[in-house]
């Protein structure tokens, strides 16, 4: 029997345990040591554009800690793309303040800037505007950066970035991650490298990386016995999870290459599919790593849904899911404000993730094109495409 082909895996690239083994070497299996100081200097080198970086248990942590940092709480508001992950929103509640959702955009799925616009304007003509506002870069597409740099520059409202499934992405030729006052990256088990579960904070202000690093450390103040004046949190990388981090770095590139593969593979496959599209970039400005290759049916052209298609692939061993529940339409957020239309809705109507793994190779696209051509005989795959 087949292994099941999964939506998105770990893959190691070999030289992970030489960092582990180091750590456990020098006895340094706490959240600090060489592997997390090296890890912070890859990730800083790689990202550039005056990048620093702090490591964190979770990019939802780093969120956290970056909402913390604004002085956001009871009585604010955040603005929040709202078709995205739950661990974009759900740092929001933990400081007490309240979302406000936003719509996405066709080209790139991401935060619609006339639609921030409008909330924007609605909440200056109110006299009270967000602490901050909260754009996804969603499966690896970066989002329109100048468009939402300028409409949040416009109204002084400072810009996060939630780059954690963008690693690798660029926008005209600039790393996703380094646009907003601070970004926040994830390397949970399916993001394109890993530390088993893990997350960092970027800023361009070496203050904030060393703010961030004192909060995330319980905030114990300079004392020979244990001091607070702040509340802190246990929020830093161990020293083995970044040696994970070290080795994952060095097949960076790698993974993203093999993640475009898998893009193109996808793309050849519906080309000539009337009601099946490709997610893929609006233009040469945008470059994705194509986190998880995502695709939209239509219905009425193809006879199916989305659904139909997720289950026959599953009945065949094949997982893909549904695009992200959009954070307006989730129970846990219900009665929050909205802005926008129902472009992110229909998304999630009509959206399918499909596998995606950087180590998919020829023998599971053979499985899952075979598996897909049971329902879409004209799909344009043969075993020597």
């Amino acid at each position: 029997m087949n292994p099941k082909i999964l939506l998105s895996t770990p893959h190691m690239g070999g030289n992970e345990l030489k960092y582990i083994h180091q750590a456990f070497t020098d006895n340094w299996v706490a959240p600090l040591g060489a592997n997390v100081n090296g890890f912070e200097s890859d990730l800083e080198e790689y990202l550039g554009n005056g990048s620093h970086v702090a490591v964190t248990s979770a990019g939802t942590a780093a969120l956290h800690l970056a909402l913390v940092m604004l002085d956001i709480g009871p009585g604010d508001e955040v603005f929040c793309q709202s078709m995205t992950f739950a661990a974009s929103a759900n740092p929001i509640a933990y400081v007490g303040a309240t979302p406000v959702f936003i719509d996405s955009e066709k080209d790139t799925w991401n935060i619609c800037p006339e639609a921030l616009q409008e909330a924007l304007a609605d909440r200056a003509k109110k006299g009270k505007l967000p602490k901050a506002v909260i754009i996804v870069h969603l499966y690896g597409m970066p989002a329109k950066m100048d468009e939402l740099i300028s409409v949040c520059n416009e109204y002084g409202v400072p810009m996060l970035e939630d780059a954690a499934e963008a690693l690798g992405s660029t926008y005209k030729g600039v790393k996703c991650g380094t646009f907003g006052q601070m970004a926040i990256l994830s390397f949970n088990g399916n993001k394109i490298i890993t530390t088993s579960g893990g997350g960092a904070l970027v800023t361009k202000d070496p203050l904030l990386k060393k703010k961030s690093i004192f909060l995330g450390t319980q905030a114990r103040d300079a004392a020979a016995h244990y001091e607070h004046t702040h509340i802190g949190y246990n929020y830093r990388l161990s020293n083995i999870s970044a040696g994970i981090g070290r080795g994952q770095m060095e097949v960076l590139d790698e993974r993203v290459a093999a993640r475009k593969r898998n893009q193109s593979f996808y793309a050849n496959l519906f080309k000539d599919v009337d009601g099946i599209e490709v997610f893929t970039e609006p233009n040469e400005d945008f470059f994705s790593n194509h986190w998880l290759t995502s695709i939209l049916v239509d219905p009425a052209k193809t006879g199916f849904t989305r659904e139909d298609l997720r289950l026959r692939m599953l009945n065949k061993g094949i997982e893909s899911r549904p695009l992200w529940k959009p954070m307006h339409m989730q129970p846990v957020f219900r009665g929050t404000d909205f802005f926008g239309s129902s472009v992110s809705e229909e998304l999630f109507r009509d959206g399918l993730c499909m596998p995606s793994g950087s180590n998919l190779g020829a023998a599971e696209h053979e499985r899952i094109a075979e598996a897909i051509q049971t329902m879409v005989p004209e799909v344009a795959w043969s075993p020597s495409v």
